[in-house]
């Protein structure tokens, strides 16, 4: 990244914002496996997950609108 003119906490905070949100595109993928096979539990997990990762892409992006 040494060439680049993105700074690597930026750098560090859009890959975590990538890997938040692949979490919840499979989060929801499983949730959708779970209730498919009647499993309540691991699909409120999953929900469960998938709302957090949101609340997290939902953070990193205002944190990324601050610094553009």
């Amino acid at each position: 990244m040494a060439t680049s003119s993105i700074k690597d906490k930026d750098y560090d905070l859009i890959s975590a914002i990538y890997h938040a949100a692949q979490s919840d595109y499979s989060c929801k993928q499983y949730m959708e496996d779970a209730k498919k096979s009647g499993d309540d539990d691991a699909a409120r997990f999953f929900q469960e997950v998938s709302e957090h990762n949101q609340q997290l892409i939902n953070k990193g992006k205002a944190l990324m609108k601050k610094r553009l």
